[in-house]
């Protein structure tokens, strides 16, 4: 479920007009237009929706639906930058240079 508030926010990340954005989705400004005129989920054919989606994750902006562990709601972000990606490698051992050395006292383990 994307919110005109959505489309509005992601427009703004991208520094879009609602011109640029009905050009990208190859949809009409008046539907643009009218789409974040009215607070809410987005009501329009499905076809519509899912171009206008498809121009904005083209850009690099990703919708998120507030189903995730952290504070706040829905919302919009940039994605993450392609061929990267979080280290969650679990059987990778990282040291980090500030622990190179045991600082902890005789005895304390470790």
């Amino acid at each position: 479920m994307i919110t005109s508030e959505q489309l509005r926010a992601a427009r703004a990340l991208l520094r879009w007009k609602q011109k640029d954005l009905a050009e990208a989705a190859r949809v009409s400004l008046p539907l643009i237009q009218e789409l974040e005129a009215m607070p809410g989920q987005l009501e329009a054919e499905a076809r519509a929706i899912d171009a206008i989606v498809n121009a904005v994750h083209s850009a690099d902006v990703s919708f998120l639906d507030g189903n995730y562990s952290s504070p706040g709601g829905s919302g919009v972000r940039f994605s993450q930058p392609a061929g990267t990606n979080l280290d969650t490698i679990e059987d990778e051992t990282i040291q980090y240079r500030e622990f190179f050395e045991n600082d902890a006292p005789p005895g304390a383990g470790g």
